[in-house]
């Protein structure tokens, strides 16, 4: 064998290795697969089928929220025992006829009455501030503001009790009127599911306030939910029968829901119901013509 004929194997040999080498050096792409990249450059990741996973946005359950039609005409007592309010509709809007208990100015001990009149006064609506109607009665003796709830009505003002002086009578008409307690009893599992519904409300309304608040807006919301228990047993410390049937607990509860969800921009309106279509005339029978209206 020739010296050339050496070198010529030698080289074929040299370049099969070399080719062998580079061969192992690439990965093992299966049919269908993405290509591999050229030394040096950046392959995008595939496009995501399912996208990040949304976090959830927390909401409020349903709640009911009453309007004025749930107290119109009922008898409503301060703290379910005391005095008597009937809300009654007007031909100028709405009106209440009141009458409240109190003691006399001199003598804290004795006890007395107020009547604000025969036939309900005039009341003015302030909207709903607080995510339920508000008004305000036209009482030189004493000006009282309420809220309306379901079946009760809240008084958040006077702020102070009122003396009535012409009847020597220390009035405080503030906290909740609603049903005589005594008819209370017969209700308690519909006032403890709707409690529970309320309070669900409350909870996922403060985590979704704080949620959309700064971290000094979060402290102060923070505050007053812890704030709200303690205000609900102020309130509802003196209606009759609250530790057993828990009404004024439940109707507070209500009412903050009722706020939260103001502050929130959902809408509190009371739905209403839908119109019922009406009924599509019976098409007339084949062959008959328009009826004349002429005698024959």
């Amino acid at each position: 064998m020739t010296n050339q004929t050496h070198l010529a194997i030698r080289f074929a040999v040299l370049a099969l290795a070399g080719w062998s080498q580079a061969a192992l050096a690439q990965p093992l792409q299966l049919p269908g697969a993405q290509p591999f990249n050229a030394p040096g450059t950046q392959q995008a990741a595939p496009p995501s089928t399912g996208g990040p996973a949304i976090p959830r946005a927390p909401s409020m359950p349903a709640i009911k929220v009453a309007g004025e039609d749930a107290i119109i005409g009922r008898p409503l007592r301060h703290n379910g025992g005391l005095g008597e309010a009937t809300f009654e509709k007007t031909a100028g809007g709405f009106g209440l006829k009141l009458t409240v208990d109190g003691f006399q100015a001199s003598n804290l001990v004795e006890p007395c009455a107020v009547s604000f009149g025969e036939t309900p006064l005039p009341v003015v609506s302030l909207g709903r501030p607080a995510g339920v109607p508000r008004y305000r009665l036209e009482a030189p003796i004493c000006p009282i503001v309420f809220d309306v709830l379901d079946g009760a009505f809240l008084v958040v003002e006077p702020a102070q009790p009122c003396v009535v002086e012409a009847a020597a009578c220390r009035i405080d008409p503030r906290g909740l009127w609603g049903p005589d307690a005594r008819t209370l009893p017969a209700r308690a599992k519909e006032i403890e599911a709707a409690r529970g519904v309320a309070e669900r409300a409350v909870r996922e309304g403060y985590r979704t306030l704080t949620a959309k608040a700064d971290a000094v807006d979060q402290r102060t919301i923070a505050r007053e939910q812890a704030s709200f228990s303690a205000e609900r047993e102020l309130i509802c410390r003196s209606y009759q029968r609250e530790g057993q049937i828990g009404f004024c607990g439940a109707r507070l509860t209500e009412a903050r829901a009722a706020s939260i969800r103001a502050r929130l921009g959902i809408t509190t309106e009371p739905a209403k119901p839908a119109a019922k279509p009406r009924p599509r005339p019976a098409a007339p029978p084949a062959g008959a013509g328009p009826l004349s209206l002429t005698p024959q």
